[in-house]
């Protein structure tokens, strides 16, 4: 409880940070400071040149609007046996999000310095790892940029190419999340991941349907779906799943692209889910959309440190039943 209690402090810390403290390169900074002096976490990050050279043209048209450069952080937790394959945490951290040339309205957009806290989270995970010394391997994969409407802004109507190699028109800058996440989420295959959950605060839509009290959980495997249920109604952080079928799949079409980066005005959380779920057919992946959860609004306003509960219940059932196994 005390671990977890910590990590929760820990995200909500670096949420509640204004964007012009907590920038890519600051989130870069806590990473590596939180592999020091600790034997079982290393903290690499990617530059921006590194991630060219990888060909992640999908992240780099987000980071390509904002002075501040973007960053590609790779923590990884082994608490078990370099033979045993790692969970893979994929947390997206837009430090602001302006919405890019689709302009954001003003009001409450102050509130988007939040929109990193699906990173803050993972972040929040690691530190309790550390001090729960749970007998797991993680790695945390963190996609960090700013979107900013700058000369070099992607445009509505640009069609980018991800890492993967599938084409993407970019329809609606402000639908930036999906394109930083699915570079990651190809990135991530290197591990030989055991499984793979992202979070991220990716649509308004999910309030809409959900409110502030629940995340939403889409995923391609039906086993971990209900393991990270389960895990949400242990730890009070409770989640609810939504389909993911062809039809919504298929609103996704593109003329010019393999892929549109939104689906149009229905179902815009699963059509978000679908859009990260043709990059992520290789491997047993959940996708958790915290925009409702990860903070709160009026008086009150402020990160939550959600999901670190669920997230954190899920990697010691895992452990338990490694270690059982």
């Amino acid at each position: 409880g005390s671990a977890v209690g910590n990590g929760m402090n820990a995200a909500r810390q670096l949420g509640n940070l204004p964007a012009n403290i907590c920038t890519p390169s600051y989130l870069a900074s806590q990473a590596k400071a939180l592999a020091k002096g600790q034997t079982k976490v290393t903290t690499s990050i990617l530059s921006e040149a590194d991630m060219k050279k990888l060909k992640m043209g999908s992240l780099l048209s987000v980071s390509a609007g904002s002075d501040q450069p973007g960053k590609l952080i790779v923590i990884k937790y082994q608490g078990a046996k370099a033979s045993v394959k790692p969970v893979v945490l994929v947390g997206k951290a837009v430090t602001f999000d302006s919405g890019g040339i689709s302009l954001k309205p003003g009001r409450g957009m102050d509130e988007m310095k939040y929109d990193m806290c699906g990173g803050a989270s993972v972040i929040g995970v690691i530190n309790a790892l550390i001090e729960n010394q749970l007998p797991i391997n993680v790695v945390g994969v963190i996609p960090a940029v700013e979107n900013m409407p700058n000369g070099q802004a992607t445009k509505p109507g640009d069609v980018v190419t991800s890492m993967s190699g599938q084409t993407i028109e970019v329809l609606n800058t402000d639908a930036e999340g999906r394109l930083i996440l699915c570079d990651a989420l190809t990135y991530v295959g290197r591990f030989k991941p055991d499984t793979v959950i992202d979070i991220a605060t990716l649509t308004g839509a999910v309030i809409g349907a959900l409110g502030k009290e629940t995340a939403g959980l889409l995923s391609n495997d039906d086993q971990l779906a209900e393991d990270l249920l389960s895990s949400g109604l242990r730890s009070g952080d409770r989640a609810w799943r939504l389909p993911m079928y062809e039809e919504y799949d298929s609103l996704l079409k593109s003329n010019f692209a393999d892929i549109a980066n939104i689906g149009g005005p229905q179902a815009g959380t699963i059509t978000a889910a679908c859009f990260l779920g043709r990059f992520t057919k290789k491997y047993k992946w959940a996708h958790l959309d915290v925009a409702g959860t990860a903070w709160v609004s009026g008086a009150q306003k402020g990160s939550t440190g959600r999901p670190v509960p669920i997230l954190m219940d899920y990697l010691r059932s895992k452990a338990v039943k490694s270690k059982a196994g």
